[in-house]
Parts: structure tokens; sequence; C-alpha cells
């Protein structure tokens, strides 16, 4: 096979699995895309305009405007994460995934396709919830460039540490223990609500340990300007993450644990 016609047909490949994602995202959208934004909004409305008139400003900005980057962030992080969890590990119990485990596809391009439906759906949502924060607090952007490229490696890091947890799930539950009990509490301790400055000395130490504390950070940045972090430490973490989550991913699907029966 020709290099010409090996990369067109791992385009197909790769296009095949990301228009089925796209088609299943969409297709059921009532349950994709509507309750994070509407969980979202109670966010907005209950933390922002509520308790927000209480709490005054958080580094030194009104804290409705504050919280805006770290719910978006948290509407990103989760559903990428849920995204892929959950359709790959249908795919695994509907046995659907033996026909790509046979197919010519190279493993890479198979983990590309479910990462980009993931990342598919953390970008529309996150945009919605966009637009709902705009509703309540305006539109801000202090960096474009910035803004763009930490939604996409998140959204890309937590696909990929969905997909491990999907490969590893062995029935339904199984895909919701990690999100329950380790993602929530680090997301909800990552920043999104409060500024890690704020943190006495050992809790600050121990928050620093939460890569979710750089990646909301670095997003709000982007947003408004201000951040606890350096941002290029920032971006070296959320690499760093990907890069490892990517060849765990890659190695784990090239030897078909936990999809070979």
């Amino acid at each position: 096979m020709s290099v010409e016609v090996s990369a067109r047909s791992y385009w197909i490949g790769y296009q095949t699995i990301l228009i089925k994602e796209v088609t299943r995202i969409l297709r059921i959208w009532a349950q994709t895309l509507i309750p994070p934004v509407i969980t979202m909004s109670l966010y907005f409305v209950i933390f922002g305009a509520i308790i927000g008139r209480r709490v005054g400003e958080m580094g030194g900005l009104p804290y409705m405007d504050f919280i805006v980057p770290g719910l978006i962030m948290l509407s990103v992080i989760t559903n990428s994460y849920g995204n892929i969890t959950s359709s790959f590990f249908g795919a695994k119990f509907g046995k659907h995934v033996e026909e790509l485990l046979v197919s010519p596809l190279p493993p890479w391009i198979i983990l590309a396709g479910y990462v980009s439906g993931a990342v598919f759906r953390a970008l529309a949502v996150g945009i919605l919830v966009w637009l709902v924060a705009a509703v309540f607090a305006g539109f801000q952007m202090h960096n474009l460039l910035v803004t763009i490229s930490i939604l996409l490696l998140t959204s890309i890091v937590f696909a990929l540490a969905g997909f491990i947890n999907a490969i590893y799930a062995r029935k339904f539950d199984d895909i919701s223990i990690i999100p329950t009990f380790v993602l929530q509490p680090l997301t909800y301790l990552g920043g999104v609500f409060f500024s890690v400055s704020l943190l006495p000395g050992v809790a600050q130490q121990i928050a620093l340990v939460n890569p979710i504390v750089y990646m909301v950070n670095a997003f709000r940045y982007g947003l408004l300007g201000i951040s606890d972090v350096s941002l290029w430490l920032a971006y070296a973490i959320i690499v760093a993450f990907g890069v490892v989550l990517f060849a765990i991913c890659l190695t784990l699907l090239s030897r078909g644990v936990g999809l070979r029966s």
C-alpha cells in the first residue's frame, strides 16, 4: 500500500469515527448539550448573582466575573471526560469495538477519532456556557490564543483520561466511580470558585499539586488576565499530562487491554 493510499484510508477511518461521534452527540442533544448548560446557569444564579453580592470581589474582580472561567472549564472537563467514557464503553458493551480492532486502522487513528468526538462535545458545551455567562457578566477576552489553546489542551487531556476509564470499566457503574470520587472533588478544589492565593501556606501548597488548578488559572488568564500560577508552568503541566496519557492510551489500545476476551 502506497503512502498516499495509506494516508487516505487513515483519514477516511478517522472521519468515520468522528462523524459517528458527532452524530451521536447531536442526535441526543437534549442529554449531551442542554443539561450542563442548565446546571451552569444555576451556578451563575446561585453563586454569582446571589452569593457573589456578599462576596464582593475576588482577585480584584467582581465575583461573578471571577467564576466565569472556572465554570466554563468545569463544563469542558466533565463533558470531555464523560463523553468518551460513555461512548467507548458503549462500543465495548455492544461489541462494536471489535470491528475497529480487526480493521486496518492503527490504534492512534482510533484513539484520535474518539478523542476528537469528546473534544467536539466539550467545546460545544463550553461555548454554550460561555454564551450563558455573557448574559450575567458580559463577554471578556484578554488573550484569545491562550483561551483557545487551554480549552483544546484541557479537553484533550480529560478525553484521554476518560478513555483509560472506559478501557478498564467492566460495567456501566464503573464509568461513574472516577468522575464522582476523583474528578469532581479535584475540580471543585481546583480554584473554580476561589483564588488559591487566599489559602494558608500548607493548604496552598497542597492545592498546587492539583493539575486542575493550573488549567483553571491558565484559562482565567486567557479571559481575564489574572492567574495564581505561572502561565508557562501551566502549559508545561497540561502538555506533560497529555503526552503521558496519550502514551498510556495507545499502549492499552495496542495490547487490547480490557477489549479482547
